[in-house]
């Protein structure tokens, strides 16, 4: 769904297909990722970036730890990761995903961005589509932009997988514990967390990274969750494996239709 929806996008925007260059999406269940999969048999030149926090880099560096991007999972590879059709992971800094929030929905955030940087209402207004994890994609296309050297008509893909209206609370745990966000906060957010984000730790995957981080799925899926060695195998080995799932979309709408029937009828 969200590969075809990015499709329609690009038609109505009327991009050059020279100029669609990459897809970044945080890991999660891996369902949202597998966007990038449907991406590439348009455009095969495309790079696929996957976001971790960087307090968890376990894509990065095998590595574990917590982390306050919320919703983005970790300590494990999804599944249904295609791993071989990853290019690149970006491991986000959380400090960054707090302090980005705070600019988006802190009045003196919200006044710096209109007076200084020069966001019309409709642009602030559009911010309050980015949650926390949605923040942390946004970091990840940046570093990617960033990393391959992309100009101002070249266009990367992400997805606002929430809305700021679900880390309300946030704001006033920040305050205590950082204290209020001032204008010379605004303009520290700005100038460092979104203009000068670097591409310090994302990895560009070869061969045999993408064989490690696929390796880690074993320990989750086969020796915890019942998964096959020949199936881990397959996905790694066979072509044919992940174009042979069959398209799930029509039998979700089936059981959503039945499912809403008898909530009706009760």
């Amino acid at each position: 769904m969200t590969g075809a929806a990015i499709l329609e996008v690009l038609k109505d925007l009327g991009i050059k297909d020279e100029n669609v260059r990459g897809y970044a999406s945080s890991t999660g269940s891996g369902g949202t990722l597998a966007a990038g999969d449907h991406l590439k048999d348009v455009y095969p030149h495309i790079k696929i970036a996957a976001g971790e926090a960087q307090q968890c880099p376990t894509l990065l560096r095998n590595g574990f730890g917590g982390h306050r991007i919320e919703g983005i999972g970790d300590k494990h590879v999804p599944w249904i990761h295609n791993v071989k059709n990853t290019d690149m992971i970006c491991a986000i800094d959380d400090q960054d995903c707090m302090d980005i929030y705070r600019l988006f929905n802190e009045p003196e955030g919200i006044k710096y961005l209109k007076d200084v940087v020069g966001l019309d209402d409709k642009d602030i207004e559009n911010l309050q589509l980015f949650g926390i994890s949605g923040i942390g994609n946004m970091l990840s296309a940046i570093k990617m932009a960033k990393y391959y050297e992309m100009e101002e008509d070249d266009v990367v893909f992400t997805i606002c997988t929430d809305s700021s209206i679900m880390y309300k609370t946030r704001l006033a745990e920040l305050d205590e514990k950082q204290g209020k966000f001032t204008e010379m906060e605004a303009a520290r957010v700005h100038s460092g967390a979104l203009l000068h984000q670097s591409y310090q730790d994302a990895l560009e995957l070869n061969y045999y990274d993408r064989l490690r981080i696929h390796n880690l799925k074993y320990y989750t899926w086969v020796e915890q969750q019942g998964k096959t060695y020949a199936e881990i195998n397959r996905q790694w080995y066979d072509r044919d494996y992940w174009k042979s799932i069959p398209p799930m979309a029509e039998k979700i709408d089936q059981l959503i239709e039945a499912f809403n029937k008898e909530v009706l009828a009760n």
